[in-house]
């Protein structure tokens, strides 16, 4: 993190408009923390464009929510498939799920990721959500790759507010036979998404080439918020 300085977000924050607004027009600062783990301030925080990992400091957990400077941009139009992806669609040996099972989700992203923020606290709030919270507005999604003999092989997990879906987080096996099954499992993901009428998906942050293999393009923060804000009022 560039900043010398974390400044702590509330609800109150982030229902005010003026505040808001200092903090878009702010580009010194990209990250603010947060000890509310309620599923009401997720949700705000995820609405007003931000995107939440967590943090320990002088071992507190907190969640580090993020109003990047750039974001990674998807419009379906623009899908690339590759010739790889392609052959493995048509052999048909993979079983594509949407919200099959969390639990194992999250069993297997701690197994790949040693250093995973999606813990603790929060992974707690989104079971939370996707369990509780009873809204089409707000919804946590899974979307997980399996092969034919029921091993999961690749998933991701984020959220749709409306009609714009959000990436998170996610894995993808390492074994050599599994080859091209997480440019798989994303290529799954954005066809099930057009399929279903999302208006684009947000994938965050752009320094990883895969996003813009896959078609993404990149957005200023101010791009981004002129683009995310009208498509949710």
């Amino acid at each position: 993190m560039p900043q010398n300085l974390l400044y702590e977000i509330n609800s109150n924050h982030l229902k005010n408009i003026d505040i808001l607004n200092q903090i878009y027009e702010n580009e010194e600062d990209n990250y603010y923390v947060s000890l509310d783990f309620s599923k009401e301030f997720y949700i705000l925080q995820a609405r007003a464009g931000f995107i939440s990992t967590s943090i320990k400091l002088n071992n507190i957990f907190y969640l580090l929510c993020e109003i990047q400077f750039e974001y990674a941009i998807l419009d379906f139009k623009n899908l690339h498939i590759s010739k790889k992806v392609k052959s493995l669609i048509k052999k048909d040996d993979f079983i594509f799920r949407v919200n099959h099972n969390i639990e194992l989700f999250f069993k297997q992203l701690n197994l790949y990721h040693k250093n995973n923020w999606l813990i603790d606290k929060y992974e707690k709030l989104i079971k939370d959500i996707f369990y509780n919270y009873k809204s089409d507005d707000f919804k946590i999604l899974t979307f997980e790759v399996y092969d034919k003999n029921d091993n999961l092989i690749s998933a991701e997990i984020g959220y749709k507010i409306e009609k714009i879906y959000t990436s998170l987080s996610g894995f993808c096996s390492k074994d050599k036979k599994y080859n091209n099954y997480g440019k798989l499992q994303l290529t799954l993901t954005a066809n099930y998404l057009q399929n279903n009428k999302f208006l684009f998906w947000n994938l965050g942050h752009p320094y990883m080439n895969y996003k813009f293999d896959l078609g993404a393009t990149l957005l200023t923060r101010k791009e981004f918020l002129k683009r995310w804000l009208s498509s949710l009022l």
